[in-house]
C-alpha cells in the first residue's frame, strides 16, 4: 500500500483478493490515477498492463470465466468506452468483470459548470460513462465521496457474483484515495435466490408429467450451469434421469466430455450427423442455463413445444412459463422425483464418439482431397487435437474461440476437460480468442490454446505483447487464408467453389502479413506451416515452449470450405 492510511482503492482491492483474483488487467490514465497507484503496492493483487482496452476487457472476461470473478481497470471516457464491446459480450456471455474507474471530481465538476470547460475525454457530460454502462451490467455506480463507499462497492461485488455478469464501479478522481474503514475478513458471498413455492411446485409437476411421457428425452445444458456453479447439479440430474445430454456451442465443456451419456455438441448444422439426429428425434427436451441465440433457430421453430427450459431469465414449461422459479430450485427438484421413482435412471446410451480421423476426415472440403498434406480447417483439428489426446494434454490447456470457421468445426471435438472450452459464440466477437488467451492461463492455470481466423488476429494482435511481457507460454494459432471465410459463406457461399469464375467479393479480402516477423516483434515464438507434417514438427516444438508464447500461422487454402460452414451456409 502506498500509505498508512487505509483507502477506498485498498478497500476494493482487499474484497477482490477475497474474491480470489489475484490479478486485475488495466490501463492507466490520470484521473484513475489513486486507484493504478494503489494497484502497483497492493501484496497479492498484480497489474497486468494490457496493450489495450480490447485487449484488457477479453483477457478479464476470460479470466472471469475461468475464476469466478475478474476485474479491470479504465480510464475515463476514452478507455471505458473502448472496452465497451468487450463488456457488453462479458454481460451477454454472463462473465463477472468488475469495471474500475474514475472521472473527473468535484472541483472539475464546478470549473466545468461555472466557465463552460470541457475535461479531457469527456463528452460535456460527466455521467455518460455510467449511464452507457448500466446497460452492459447488472450495477453502476460512480462514487462522489467514501462516505457509503464500502457499502456500494460490496453491493456491486454481491451483484455480479450472484448474476455471473459485470459491473461497473467508478470514483470521482480523488475519491479513491480517501479514507475508507477495512472490510470484515470474511469474502463476500453471492445472494441466495428462493423460488416462490407454489410456482415451482406447478413448473416441475408439469415438467415431470412432460418428461415422463417423452420416449426420447434429451438434456440440452448451457454455459450459465458453468457461470452459476451448478455443473455438479447437472452431473446428478444426468446421473439420476439416466438421460443423454448435448451442450450449446457456447456451454461447450461446462461437464468433462467423456461417458457413455454425453452425444457431443450441438451446433445446428455444424453438428456431426449422430447429434442432429438425437436432437431432431427427441420429444421431450430438457434445456438448462443455455443461452438460445439465431444460430439455433431451426431447433426453436422444431422443438419450441417440446422444451423443458429453465434459465436465469425465465423457466417454461412448453408455451407455459412460471414466474419467481430459479434455475437451482427447478434442478433440484427435479433430481429428487428422478431418484424416487423406478422408471429412473434410463438405460439409453450414447452412440459411440467417432474415431480417429473423424470426425475430421469425414467432414473436410473434398474439393482438398487430392492434396491429402495439404492444411485445411479439419486437418488442422485432426493432427491438433490428436497431438493433445496423444500427450495426455487435453487436462491441461484451456482453449479460445472468437466467431470464426474455426470456432464452429472446434465444436465436433470430443474429450474436452471441463470448462475447456472459452468462446465468444453467443456475443460473435472476431477476435475475442486472442486478447482472451492471457486471461484464461492467468485465470485457470492451464496453458491457453487461441485458435484465431487472420481476420479477427488482425484486429487484436497487440495481446501477443500482453502475452509477451507476462511470459505466458500461450499458443496463438492463426487460419491464414486472407479471407474473412465466415463472412463470406453467408454473402455468396459459391465464392469457395474452384475456378475463376467464383471469386470472393473484394471487402472480405484481407491483407498478406509476416506472421513471423510480426511474431519477433512482440517477443513470441514464430512459426509458419504448411503442410500437415510441419504442424506436427511445429506441435512437437511447442511442448517445450516456457516462459513465452507462441503465433503459429497456419496457411490454408483461401478456398478451403469445412463441410460444417458448408452445411451452415446452405440451410
Amino acid at each position: 500500500m502506498t500509505s498508512q492510511t487505509f483507502t477506498v482503492a485498498d478497500y476494493l482491492l482487499t474484497r477482490l483478493k477475497q474474491l480470489n483474483v489475484t490479478e486485475v488487467f488495466q490501463i492507466p490514465g490520470d484521473y484513475v490515477k489513486h486507484f493504478t497507484q494503489a494497484l502497483e503496492h497492493f501484496k497479492g493483487v498484480t497489474a497486468i498492463g494490457a496493450i489495450n482496452e480490447l485487449d484488457a476487457g477479453y483477457a478479464a472476461d476470460a479470466y472471469g470465466r475461468t475464476r469466478g470473478l475478474a476485474a479491470i481497470s479504465l480510464q475515463y471516457g476514452v478507455s471505458t468506452f473502448s472496452a465497451l464491446n468487450a463488456v457488453a459480450g462479458a454481460y451477454v456471455e454472463r462473465s463477472p468483470v468488475v469495471v474500475i474507474s474514475a472521472a473527473p471530481g468535484a472541483d472539475a465538476r464546478q470549473i466545468g459548470s461555472m466557465y463552460g470547460v470541457l475535461y479531457h475525454h469527456s463528452t460535456g457530460n460527466l455521467n455518460a460513462d455510467q449511464a452507457i454502462y448500466e446497460h452492459v451490467t447488472v450495477g453502476a455506480e460512480t462514487l462522489s465521496t467514501s462516505v457509503g463507499a464500502a457499502e456500494k462497492i460490496d453491493a456491486l461485488l454481491v451483484a455480479a457474483l450472484t448474476h455471473s455478469r459485470p459491473v461497473y464501479i467508478a470514483c470521482y478522481k480523488e475519491v479513491w484515495g480517501q479514507p475508507c474503514p477495512r472490510p470484515g475478513r470474511a469474502p463476500l458471498k453471492a445472494q441466495t435466490l428462493h423460488s416462490e413455492p407454489l410456482a415451482l411446485e406447478n413448473a416441475v409437476a408439469q415438467a415431470w408429467a412432460q418428461i415422463t411421457a417423452a420416449k426420447n428425452p434429451l438434456i440440452l445444458a448451457g454455459v450459465q450451469l458453468q457461470r452459476l456453479g451448478l455443473t455438479g447439479l447437472l452431473q446428478d440430474l444426468i446421473d439420476a434421469s439416466g438421460m443423454l445430454y448435448t451442450t450449446t456451442s457456447l456451454g461447450k465443456s461446462v461437464l468433462a466430455e467423456q461417458g457413455n451419456k454425453f452425444v457431443g455438441t450441438y451446433s445446428d448444422a455444424a453438428s456431426l450427423d449422430s447429434v442432429r439426429t438425437l436432437v431432431q428425434e427427441a420429444d421431450c427436451i430438457l434445456t438448462l442455463g443455455t443461452i438460445i441465440t439465431d444460430d439455433y433457430l431451426w431447433f426453436v421453430e422444431n422443438k419450441f413445444a417440446n422444451m423443458v427450459l429453465a434459465t436465469c431469465e425465465e423457466t417454461r414449461v412448453g408455451y407455459f412459463k412460471y414466474q419467481g422459479v430459479t434455475i437451482k430450485d427447478f434442478m433440484q427438484a427435479l433430481v429428487t422425483r428422478f431418484k424416487r421413482s423406478k422408471a429412473y435412471p434410463l438405460a439409453t446410451v450414447a452412440p459411440p464418439q467417432p474415431r480417429y480421423p473423424n470426425p475430421w476426415a469425414a467432414n473436410n472440403d473434398p474439393h482438398q482431397d487430392a492434396n491429402p498434406k495439404t492444411l485445411t480447417y479439419n486437418r488442422f483439428f485432426q493432427h491438433s487435437m490428436k497431438f493433445l489426446q496423444d500427450h495426455k494434454l487435453l487436462d491441461d490447456i484451456v482453449m479460445t474461440y472468437g466467431v470464426s470457421s474455426a470456432l464452429y468445426v472446434a465444436t465436433n471435438a470430443y474429450g474436452l476437460a471441463p470448462n475447456s472450452y472459452i468462446s465468444s459464440a453467443a456475443w460473435q466477437c472476431i477476435g475475442f480468442e486472442t486478447g482472451a488467451a492471457s486471461g484464461a492461463q492467468l485465470g485457470s492455470g492451464k496453458r491457453a490454446w487461441a485458435v484465431a481466423g487472420d481476420g479477427g488476429f488482425m484486429m487484436v494482435c497487440q495481446s501477443l505483447s500482453t502475452l509477451a511481457r507476462n511470459k505466458l507460454n500461450a499458443v496463438v494459432f492463426v487460419m491464414s487464408n486472407a479471407v474473412y471465410a465466415i463472412e463470406q459463406v453467408y454473402v455468396d457461399i459459391t465464392s469457395f467453389e474452384p475456378g475463376p469464375k467464383h471469386t470472393f467479393d473484394t471487402f472480405d479480402l484481407l491483407p498478406q502479413w509476416d506472421y513471423l516477423a510480426l511474431a519477433k516483434a512482440y517477443g513470441a515464438k514464430g512459426f509458419r506451416v504448411t503442410t500437415v507434417d510441419e504442424l506436427n514438427h511445429a506441435l512437437l516444438a511447442l511442448l517445450a515452449l516456457k516462459d513465452q508464447p507462441a503465433l503459429v500461422e497456419v496457411v490454408i487454402p483461401q478456398k478451403d470450405l469445412p463441410r460444417q460452414m458448408y452445411r451452415l451456409g446452405i440451410e
